[in-house]
C-alpha cells in the first residue's frame, strides 16, 4: 500500500511539473484578469457610447414578447427578452477575440513563419554544403588520378594498393 501511495504521489508530482500544466494554470489566471479588463472596457466605454443613442446601460435593453413587462410588486409581468445582456456579452467576446488574435495569435504566427523560413533556408544551405563538399572530394580524386597518370590495368580505377584486385592502382592485374 505504501509503494502504491508513493507511486501515486510521484505520478501526481510528475503531472504537475510538466510544462503544459503550469502553462495552462498561468493562462487561466491571465485569462481571468483579462476578462475583468474586457468587461470594464465594455461597461465603461462601450455601454456609455451606446447609451448616447438610447438608455445609459446597454444591459437594460429588452423587449417583451408577452404582455407589457411591467414590474408589479417587484416581479416582472410578461415574458421579457433581455437582448442587451446578450449584446453586451457578444461585444465582450468580440473584443477579447480581437485582442487575443491581434496581440497574440498574429504575432506568434509571424514568428513561427519566420522560424520555418529560416529553418528551410538553413536546410538548403546544409544541402548545398553537402553537395559542394562532395564536389570538392570528387575534384580531389580526379586531380589525384590525373597526377598518377594512366593506369596499366583495365579495372574500374577505384582500388589502390599492390594486390591482385580489380583496382587500377600500381599493382598487377591478372589480365595484364
Amino acid at each position: 500500500m505504501a509503494e502504491n501511495k508513493e507511486s501515486l504521489l510521484a505520478g501526481f508530482k510528475a503531472f504537475l511539473m510538466r510544462g503544459n500544466v503550469i502553462d495552462l494554470a498561468v493562462a487561466v489566471v491571465i485569462g481571468a484578469a483579462f476578462t475583468n479588463i474586457v468587461n470594464s472596457v465594455v461597461k465603461g466605454i462601450i455601454n456609455p457610447v451606446v447609451g448616447a443613442f438610447g438608455t445609459k446601460n446597454l444591459e437594460s435593453y429588452s423587449s417583451c414578447i408577452k404582455d407589457s413587462c411591467e414590474v408589479v410588486n417587484g416581479e416582472v409581468q410578461g415574458i421579457q427578452l433581455q437582448w442587451g445582456l446578450v449584446l453586451s456579452a457578444v461585444l465582450s467576446f468580440l473584443i477579447t477575440a480581437a485582442v487575443v488574435y491581434f496581440l497574440m495569435v498574429l504575432p506568434m504566427a509571424k514568428i513561427l513563419a519566420k522560424r520555418a523560413a529560416h529553418d528551410k533556408a538553413k536546410e538548403g544551405v546544409t544541402e548545398t554544403m553537402e553537395i559542394s563538399e562532395l564536389e570538392v572530394l570528387k575534384e580531389i580524386r580526379d586531380h589525384l588520378v590525373s597526377q598518377r597518370g594512366p593506369s596499366t590495368g583495365t579495372g574500374a580505377k577505384t582500388g589502390t594498393g599492390t594486390g591482385t584486385g580489380s583496382g587500377g592502382g600500381s599493382g598487377t592485374h591478372p589480365t595484364s
